[in-house]
């Protein structure tokens, strides 16, 4: 039996509104939120056509001898790493579909485990949290007949470059995340990356930004993170003992979260991973400064959310807007390099919202 996939009937809309005119082809974007036992979906998202020299070129061009070999793959993964930056916590692209004409449809299966590979290294490519053991690495693939409407559900286990296709259920449900708990917190960020050089160009800046971040990274990883103010053990239910409420009712839960070099101070370390700190010293020419407040909120899918869950989801939502925001201040950097020349100064505060 394969993986159970619950659906925002919204969806169901979405991809029934869909227009694909003649042999043209469409690909988009399924998001959600994975569990051990079931996944949600509750967006679709069509890939948007592509402006070249002022005109929109759809991603799949049309006919193409009935072909989807000139499906733009590039494009669709671009896509799929712009929305990733704007998802709350909780939320990630969990799948793509594809939209043919039923003479394609053959050919459909492989495009979409071409596509969802794909998708998926080109978003984890920069990220700074790590795997744990419990993370769902199985991905889905729609595939839907413009004609008939037909559709298959499959997934592939995307850390597996030898996997192959296994059928899942797709199943068609309103008010999937109405009542999703609301996780909340804010982080005052003020970190110095050092330079070894005097005049730095937006690559070495990039550098030494990422390997800051890095850094940054797994102390949030591993620091105490109070859930109001409160220190929980993992297991704790973080609605226990509260009055039910409808579940077109909203949940908020608010964090305090606070991140601590000191491994052994961490909830989450062992003993055994208790290490001494050591200071190393670097003769450098400046600094680049990251300053700013970060507001971030998660959600849940789970109506029981244990505190490690919770804790897990909001700090990789730190991580991960941080992240998103020092690329694109990078990314436009580089850009106004490139056309300008430029040679940028040492020291820069960027603020984050």
């Amino acid at each position: 039996m394969g993986r159970g996939y619950i659906v925002e009937d919204v969806v169901e809309k979405y991809l029934s509104n869909l227009s694909v005119p003649g042999a043209s082809c469409v690909t988009g974007l399924l998001i959600g939120q994975s569990s051990s036992q079931r996944d949600f979906v509750v967006l679709a998202v069509r890939t948007p056509q592509k402006d070249t020299e002022g005109q929109g070129s759809p991603s799949v061009s049309r006919g193409a001898g009935n072909s989807l070999e000139r499906l733009d793959v590039e494009w669709v993964t671009e896509h799929a790493r712009q929305v990733s930056r704007m998802l709350p916590g909780g939320m990630s692209v969990i799948g793509v579909f594809l939209v043919t004409p039923p003479e394609l449809s053959k050919e459909a299966q492989n495009t979409l485990r071409r596509l969802i590979f794909a998708v998926d290294k080109h978003i984890s490519k920069g990220r700074l949290w790590s795997l744990t053991e419990e993370d769902v690495t199985e991905k889905v693939t729609l595939h839907i007949c413009s004609k008939t409407r037909k559709v298959v559900c499959r997934t592939y286990d995307v850390r597996d470059p030898k996997s192959s296709a296994k059928p899942a259920d797709w199943k068609y449900q309103s008010g999937v995340c109405t009542s999703w708990p609301l996780l909340t917190c804010s982080v005052g960020l003020n970190l110095v990356f050092p330079v070894l050089e005097m005049h730095v160009l937006p690559q070495d800046m990039e550098k030494c930004m990422k390997e800051g971040l890095q850094t940054w990274a797994k102390q949030i990883e591993d620091g105490l993170c109070l859930i109001n103010g409160d220190a929980m053990p993992g297991e704790v239910e973080l609605l226990g003992g509260q009055v039910k409420r409808s579940k077109f009712q909203s949940r908020s839960i608010h964090f305090y979260v606070v991140y601590i070099t000191s491994g052994h101070l961490s909830p989450q370390a062992e003993p055994q991973s208790e290490r001494r700190l050591t200071a190393s010293v670097k003769v450098c020419s400046g600094s680049l400064t990251l300053k700013g407040m970060v507001q971030c909120r998660a959600y849940l899918h789970s109506n029981k959310p244990r505190a490690k869950h919770a804790t897990e989801v909001i700090k990789r939502d730190v991580i991960n807007t941080v992240s998103s925001r020092v690329e694109m201040f990078l990314e436009d950097l580089l850009m106004e390099g490139e056309d300008k020349g430029t040679v940028f100064v040492l020291y820069f505060s960027l603020g984050v919202r």
